[in-house]
């Protein structure tokens, strides 16, 4: 096991810090994501590195302990990277949520998409999502989401955006000034 230990000042306040140890095998596990460039994986991505499926549900589960990974939905996990000094992490909010949802079934609305288009220069704190899947408030690397439940039908007038070439589904701008018009 590999046990790093790191010292920082923070305000003149000295603090330790203990990375707790990464085994060879997850060792091999993170550089192989990280070489191919994979923020996002699934289980699939990593399959050939074991023998067999309870070795690989182990070293998931090891690395989620040791928060090197975090669980973004059944199958589909967040590669923390070595280079984040505390162990934390976070992406664009747009594409977490995209990631959480599989890019599909799914829109974002709510204050997050009104400060896209740029109608109101409010910063949002909580993301709303509308699907047909599930519902409640989760905290996902950070990121404050509210699920609410909608139809299929509202789902299909979304409109489809990029961000750093990674495309995700937010309320189409009409319906998004008709939600505002609700707000004031």
């Amino acid at each position: 096991m590999l046990n790093l230990h790191m010292k920082t000042n923070t305000k003149n306040k000295e603090q330790n810090i203990v990375v707790k140890g990464i085994s060879p095998k997850e060792i091999k596990i993170i550089s192989e994501l990280e070489f191919n460039e994979k923020k996002y994986f699934k289980r699939e991505d990593i399959q050939h590195l074991f023998k067999n499926k309870k070795e690989m549900t182990n070293a998931i589960y090891n690395l989620a302990k040791k928060e090197r990974i975090v669980a973004l939905n059944k199958n589909k996990y967040f590669l923390v990277p070595i280079k984040a000094r505390l162990g934390k992490w976070t992406d664009e909010p747009f594409i977490i949520i995209d990631e959480v949802m599989n890019g599909q079934g799914y829109f974002i609305g709510g204050w997050a998409v009104a400060n896209h288009y740029r109608i109101t220069d409010q910063i949002p704190f909580k993301y709303d999502v509308y699907t047909t899947k599930r519902q409640g408030k989760y905290n996902i690397l950070g990121v404050k989401i509210i699920f609410h439940r909608t139809t299929k039908e509202r789902i299909k007038n979304a409109v489809i955006e990029k961000l750093n070439n990674h495309s995700f589904s937010i309320m189409n701008k009409k319906e998004m000034k008709k939600w505002m018009k609700l707000r004031e």
